[in-house]
């Protein structure tokens, strides 16, 4: 060990040791690790000279904090000194009052982050569902719940989902929180996965999800969907796609190009070739020209909110 890694050595032990020593008052902000879960109370290790106890009626704001489930031994907390001696030589703390000091400044700079934090659905309420994050109580919007506006929010009450502040106002104490982007990502990662085993020339079935004067949109077995224009559903000119399909029919369609997240479809070049069954053991080849490789962006703007 060199000299300087000594010297900090001791520096440090110094530093723990004043600390430990270190006569804390009511209203002291402090950190500690829990090392015991009771029935009515956390312990915790402050690193002074003597054990943190926070009774269970301040642990949280969230009226259905459970003890036994909502903290762990080895969960890192800051609390709030109530009372330096309980008269057993132990620290009385409230993390509940801890987090209505420091919580608003951390979910300022969590929202400026786009921070993705997991949270449990506590209750159902007009217009969406409540949680709680830090120990404040937080809305999600029924539109914010999932991928498409859902009314049915009492299906969401004790389930666990993944979640991005959008909205701030300690003024007012209102925290407004939403899974829709964080959603939108995982499903862009599935396309992006699905899009980079697909072969152009590859034949497959697919299903008519609906018509446009320009083509028809196909739903494929994998769940990507893809265009086959107008001038690709017959070997004759026709004037509107319902000449040749209709919604919800079965159809077999050639993947003829990838570009920008989208799949461009044939009918008339599927005609005269086989149905790939297992799309996954056929080699990847791109088209030339544009790439088949897709941005997280490109993924972004193709997915149907």
């Amino acid at each position: 060990m060199s000299e300087n890694e000594k010297i900090e050595s001791m520096d440090d032990y110094l530093d723990e040791l004043e600390k430990s020593f270190k006569k804390l008052r009511e209203g002291d902000i402090v950190k500690g690790s829990v090392i015991g879960v009771g029935e009515t109370e956390v312990t915790v290790d402050l690193g002074s000279y003597a054990e943190g106890i926070v009774p269970i009626d301040e642990l949280s704001n969230d009226p259905k904090f459970s003890i036994k489930a909502d903290i762990a031994i080895g969960d890192v907390i800051n609390a709030v000194v109530i009372s330096a001696d309980n008269g057993y030589g132990q620290v009385m703390l409230s993390i509940k009052r801890a987090d209505n000091i420091l919580a608003w400044d951390f979910l300022e700079e969590a929202k400026k982050n786009e921070q993705i934090f997991g949270v449990k659905i506590a209750e159902a309420v007009k217009g969406g569902a409540v949680t709680y994050l830090k120990g404040i109580r937080a809305f999600i919007p029924a539109s914010g719940l999932a991928l498409e506006y859902t009314e049915d929010t009492e299906s969401f009450v004790g389930k666990y989902i993944q979640v991005r502040i959008i909205e701030v106002d300690e003024a007012d104490r209102k925290l407004v929180l939403s899974a829709k982007s964080v959603l939108r990502e995982e499903e862009a990662k599935k396309i992006e996965e699905k899009m980079s085993k697909i072969a152009i020339g590859t034949v497959v079935v697919g299903r008519v999800e609906r018509l446009e004067n320009y083509g028809a949109f196909v739903r494929l077995s994998d769940g990507l969907s893809g265009l086959v224009h107008i001038s690709q559903m017959s070997e004759k000119r026709i004037k509107h796609p319902k000449e040749v399909v209709s919604e919800n029919d079965e159809i077999k369609v050639m993947i003829t190009d990838i570009k920008d997240g989208k799949l461009s479809l044939s009918i008339t070049k599927a005609i005269e070739s086989e149905v790939v069954e297992d799309t996954d053991a056929v080699p990847v080849e791109y088209s030339t020209g544009d790439s088949a490789s897709t941005s997280f962006a490109d993924l972004l703007k193709g997915i149907k909110l």
